[in-house]
């Protein structure tokens, strides 16, 4: 009777592991469908939020399928971020047996942080890097190149840029249960401080890839700005 009650409580068999997978992934699909879907209602509107820093330069499809291509390009975009909430619960409904009480906490309070963290950064990026650093790109050279851009590859690059603006501002969160797990001390992360600061200015060149420094101090800063908030963190972990 006890051998039976321990079954029912901890461990599951390898058919019940893949029917509980099978379930999850098909709630997930599920979501991602609902928010595509939802995301196609909004998709024009972002798009012209994205192509507004461009001032009255309106980008050109340079086939017949590219624009219904980067529609729905935005549109699944939007859709995995309405969906991230129900991603996010199902793994951790997935992994919940196996993790202790206080690691189920940290997951709780983690996941949400994280999925704030993110949004903050592309937010950031929308609204402040991509309107400075635009001007300067569409006035390089002006005079002896026409700055004519195809909405594919334009999207494509404005979406680096958001991406990696939002992995930066998860810095304070990763240095946070870096600290927590011990694997770095806050002394660690103050030491590196001048290693970071030359990563930080090389990271900016990529991320902004402009002459101009002060679209490389638009994501330098912040990012600085971000390790402090992390080695602070860092302490209180």
């Amino acid at each position: 009777m006890k051998k039976r009650a321990d079954s029912e409580q901890g461990e599951m068999t390898l058919l019940e592991h893949l029917d509980e997978v099978r379930q999850r992934l098909f709630k997930t699909v599920i979501a991602l469908v609902i928010g595509v879907v939802a995301g196609t209602f909004v998709s024009t509107s972002a798009l012209k939020l994205l192509v507004a820093p461009l001032g009255d330069q309106v980008p050109i499809a340079l086939s017949p399928t590219e624009a219904p291509a980067v529609f729905f390009k935005v549109a699944i975009v939007i859709g995995v971020v309405i969906a991230m909430p129900v991603i996010v619960y199902q793994a951790f409904q997935f992994v919940r047996p196996g993790l202790q009480p206080l690691e189920r906490r940290y997951v709780l309070i983690g996941a949400p942080a994280a999925s704030l963290s993110f949004a903050a950064g592309v937010v950031f990026a929308a609204t402040v890097l991509l309107p400075a650093a635009l001007p300067f790109l569409q006035g390089f050279l002006f005079g002896v190149v026409e700055q004519r851009y195809s909405i594919d590859r334009y999207v494509s690059f404005v979406s680096n840029i958001l991406v990696w603006a939002g992995l930066v501002f998860e810095t304070p969160l990763v240095m946070f249960f870096l600290a927590k797990l011990g694997v770095v001390t806050p002394q660690g992360f103050a030491r590196a401080r001048r290693i970071v600061i030359i990563g930080a200015a090389a990271g900016a060149a990529i991320i902004t890839p402009t002459t101009d420094p002060v679209n490389m101090l638009l994501v330098m800063v912040p990012f600085l700005l971000l390790y402090e908030l992390g080695i602070l963190l860092a302490r209180l972990a």
